[in-house]
């Protein structure tokens, strides 16, 4: 354990352990488990989970229900802080960020960027996104969307032919779900929780910032899951981050089902240049927010704040602004003085760089740049048909957002753009799984087969027809 009296000394649960203590590494919570009896009263904490399971493996480790999972909808747990290991050199520079109050110079500065690490806090992220709203002192709410019995066998239409067929289609798991990310491991509790609940198996592959982590967190569910009667080894981790293992699973399409990376672009093209396997891509977010001529010019203020600065680093962030040109000379000094304010750098088309002070012109590149940073990407056009075409030439098929007060514009804008989610008059930062009400999701997909947009528990399972007979023959 920690030393005594150590600044991240902390225990894991809201119950006494004693001398037992958790450790965190990292900027989106590496767990370091640092006695039995710890991992022991997170996994008991967990069991409601996974409990009055009865599944067995079939071909490839695919989990094939024969009863429905009794998991509950949503997971309490006591809330914990959870702190940096000293031991290691990240530790010591996330530790030192948080005391200073500023970024620590010479290590990782744009990872710690994209988390906001610059004060306590933001080191106690608790299993990354997962925990979400708390709903009382001391507890936090894990929201993995409908009980999984309304999901898995269930029968969701029937109709009968003219030769008396009875015919059905129900919803099974997709089978075994190989998941590779980079850097943060919540997504190792996402994913490890949405493809159990809904019937799959999974492999994960995370990064070298995240491993013990990831060998923690699997640790945790793969022991509740056993205790529940989910076989060994339903969720397991490629403990080696060697690149070369990657390549390996990509090509072992007779027992994986689906791949899906989630990380930067090189990431997701390599899997998908390299995969025998289908991949879902979660593609970058190169999301616009258009302000029409009719917008509310204090409400697209606040969209384009929100959207750029409140948190950057993330998909569904904003990186480029559209401005009709009706709209360009009251709004664009007023956004530009906010924007500046934040400490947002402003590259822009001409008439842009004329009306906010500080802008700098944009390169062709700037168009098509998903920044994660600071920085925002900003061009006049002269009607909606301009910023229709400047979506369809540059964005990346996730998020677009237009802020107007007319219903005429806004019914052609939710018609004629292709993105996973297009809002009008809403941040870009709502297309996100627990935002939309799916509970936790796996990832925001940008292709169409077989799912668009943020992934909940029921795009990771499929559907099969049944069909009943008494003895029909085809003629």
């Amino acid at each position: 354990g920690f030393s005594a009296g150590h600044p991240c000394e902390a225990p894991l649960l809201n119950e006494d352990l004693g001398q037992e203590r958790v450790g965190l590494i990292g900027g989106g919570a590496v767990f370091v488990f640092e006695s039995p009896r710890a991992l022991d009263s997170f996994a008991r904490c967990h069991q409601g989970l996974l409990s009055d399971c009865t599944v067995h493996l079939e071909r490839g480790f695919a989990l094939r229900k024969r009863r429905p999972f009794g998991l509950t909808g949503r997971l309490r747990v006591d809330r914990a802080s959870l702190f940096v290991d000293p031991r290691s050199e990240f530790g010591h520079c996330l530790l030192g960020c948080s005391e200073r109050g500023e970024p620590a110079a010479g290590l990782v500065p744009r990872l710690l960027r994209h988390d906001q690490v610059c004060s306590r806090r933001f080191l106690a992220t608790r299993i990354g996104d997962l925990l979400s709203h708390l709903d009382g002192p001391g507890r936090g709410t894990i929201a993995f969307g409908r009980p999984c019995r309304t999901l898995g066998g269930r029968v969701e239409s029937t109709w009968v032919r003219p030769n008396g067929l009875q015919v059905g289609r129900m919803r099974i798991p997709l089978g075994v779900i190989a998941m590779i990310y980079e850097s943060r491991p919540n997504v190792t509790a996402d994913a490890g929780g949405l493809c159990l609940k809904a019937g799959n198996a999974v492999i994960i592959r995370g990064g070298h910032e995240a491993l013990h982590s990831s060998l923690a967190i699997a640790a945790v569910l793969d022991r509740a899951g056993r205790a529940a009667g989910i076989p060994e080894g339903a969720i397991q981790v490629v403990a080696t981050t060697d690149r070369a293992a990657v390549g390996e699973l990509l090509q072992l399409d007779r027992h994986i089902d689906l791949v899906i990376p989630r990380g930067g672009e090189g990431l997701i093209r390599y899997v998908t240049e390299n995969s025998r396997i289908p991949v879902i891509q979660h593609y970058k977010g190169v999301c616009h927010v258009f302000v029409d001529a009719s917008a509310d010019l204090e409400r697209a203020e606040a969209i384009v704040m929100n959207g750029k600065v409140q948190r950057p680093g993330v998909c569904n962030a904003l990186e480029t602004l559209l401005v009709h040109r009706d709209a360009a000379e009251p709004f664009l000094p007023r956004v530009g003085r906010a924007l500046v304010a934040a400490g947002v750098e402003i590259r822009g088309c001409p008439e842009t760089v004329q009306r906010i002070d500080g802008a700098v012109p944009a390169s062709d590149e700037d168009w098509d740049a998903e920044y994660l940073d600071l920085i925002l990407a900003v061009r006049v056009v002269d009607s909606l048909d301009g910023a229709l075409d400047h979506i369809a030439a540059h964005g990346s098929l996730h998020t677009e957002v237009i802020v107007t007060g007319d219903y005429t514009s806004s019914q052609r804008f939710l018609d004629e753009v292709d993105a996973s989610c297009v809002l009008v008059n809403a941040s870009t930062r709502f297309n996100d799984g627990q935002q939309l009400g799916l509970g936790a999701e796996i990832g925001i997909a940008t292709t169409k087969l077989h799912s668009y947009g943020p992934m909940g528990l029921e795009d990771l399972t499929t559907t099969k027809f049944i069909v009943y007979g008494q003895g029909q023959i085809r003629e």
